[in-house]
């Protein structure tokens, strides 16, 4: 007992001295369902989907877009009017792949909770382990990311993403799809397999060949699928076995298979398997997709982009993921833009920057917005909820007093499901304390 009671003390202690930041999350209280309809009036309004509409408007009722254009619908009983005073109004930016609610501070190993051990890790679903009070989620809708996929890491077969609005009370509340694709590390063929936590677009090996890989994970597509009929043809006559039932969205096809892989050769194997299997296939980080293109097209695989702002591989012009975009968009490949990366969590509120900078290098500034909006919806299979500002759609919108693409911009305003969300975050806070700081040194008097 006297052990345990210094267990205990010492745990404590160690909590303490990692900081109030693991211990305690955001304090912010999340939106309100508006009493009456809302109409935002009086807006320079981006539906992406079609032109930029000057002097727009959007009503908004329930949660959903129910009228969208140029002046003011023609009815509007009751509802609360919003003058933008000319601001841009944007649909919610969608991150498309990250680690937000499961990392609160990289360097603090208690706070992440990215992974599971073992390298089959079907069974795993990140929605269970999204932290809602996480005090990265404020700080990327604060710069208008308002929904992101998040996506555990653990093993080769790490398990089931989930896409979360941020902002809401429980992960049952903000999960817009529970279980969006299964991720896999795909084998690297070009270098000795090594290990990795699986964020950046390399793939991953463990210790085994990359043939050994695939003839391991065939065997558990193989097994999934028997497991699934048995299930059908004799209910009760098999045990329970919680990573084969993971895998049967995946083998059923009501999931994707969202596969790490960078270079031409894991490509073109993770096409080439999903194509023998029968898989919906979605392509991460694919630095070499451009390689591929044609076969891609073919099979219409889309690519997430892993992050425009990163460093080239060693031979490789600077410029190599600046103008991946645009390569793909010119061989008529599907994309999106991510700004994964290193600090997947805290930096999701840069994803509008690495849109920008493809913009700079090759993408037009409407191909760039579009990145990572409608096209991060239609690659996700999301489109017909949210990505753009049209009638039908989940009312994820926020307001930026200038382009959404420029450093400069400020959100001012936003809404997730229609309901107005605290833009304040532990960065405004700190900001707001040492401006007061400087506010309060007076000039020295004249002598």
């Amino acid at each position: 007992m006297k052990l345990q009671n210094h267990l205990s003390r010492v745990a404590m202690l160690l909590l303490a001295s990692a900081g109030s930041a693991v211990a305690l999350g955001s304090d912010q209280i999340p939106g309100a369902d508006p009493k009456q309809p809302v109409l935002l009036r009086n807006a320079k309004v981006h539906p992406v989907s079609g032109p930029v509409i000057d002097g727009g408007s959007v009503l908004i009722e329930a949660g959903v877009i129910r009228w969208v254009g140029a002046g003011e619908p023609p009815e509007a009983p009751g509802a609360m009017k919003v003058d933008l005073e000319g601001k841009h109004l944007y649909p919610g930016l969608i991150e498309s792949f990250s680690q937000i609610g499961l990392i609160e501070i990289e360097s603090v190993r208690a706070t992440i909770d990215t992974a599971e051990t073992g390298e089959i890790n079907s069974n795993v679903r990140a929605q269970v382990a999204f932290n809602p009070d996480s005090e990265a989620i404020p700080v990327a809708r604060a710069n208008g990311v308002l929904l992101a996929l998040t996506v555990p890491s653990g093993g080769w077969l790490s398990g089931k993403s989930s896409l979360m609005r941020l902002d809401g009370w429980t992960y049952e509340d903000m999960a817009l799809v529970p279980t969006l694709g299964m991720h896999l590390q795909w084998p690297r063929f070009s270098a000795p397999p090594i290990s990795r936590r699986g964020r950046g677009g390399g793939g991953a090996g463990g210790d085994l060949a990359p043939e050994k890989r695939l003839e391991e994970l065939q065997e558990w597509i193989d097994k999934s699928r028997l497991y699934g009929k048995a299930k059908i043809d004799a209910p009760g006559s098999i045990p329970y076995d919680a990573r084969l039932e993971g895998m049967l969205d995946l083998v059923e096809g009501k999931i994707p298979m969202i596969v790490d892989a960078a270079d031409a050769a894991q490509i073109q194997s993770a096409i080439s398997f999903a194509r023998a299997n029968r898989l919906k296939l979605i392509l991460y980080g694919g630095l070499d997709a451009d390689q591929c293109a044609p076969l891609l097209k073919e099979t219409q695989t889309p690519v997430i982009v892993g992050g425009v702002y990163r460093v080239p591989r060693t031979g490789k012009p600077y410029d190599e993921a600046y103008t991946l975009p645009s390569r793909l968009r010119d061989q008529g490949v599907r994309f999106c833009i991510s700004g994964s990366g290193r600090f997947s969590a805290a930096n999701v509120r840069n994803l509008p920057y690495h849109a920008a900078m493809a913009s700079a290098h090759g993408l037009t500034s409407d191909e760039a917005l579009r990145a990572i909006t409608l096209s991060a919806a239609e690659v996700l299979g999301v489109a017909d909820r949210v990505g753009s500002i049209e009638v039908g759609k989940e009312a994820n919108l926020f307001v930026a007093n200038g382009d959404i693409l420029e450093i400069p911009t400020q959100v001012t305003a936003a809404w997730i499901r229609g309901k107005p969300v605290d833009l304040n975050s532990h960065h405004t806070e700190l900001y707001r304390k040492y401006q007061t700081k400087y506010d309060r040194i007076q000039p020295a008097p004249n002598p």
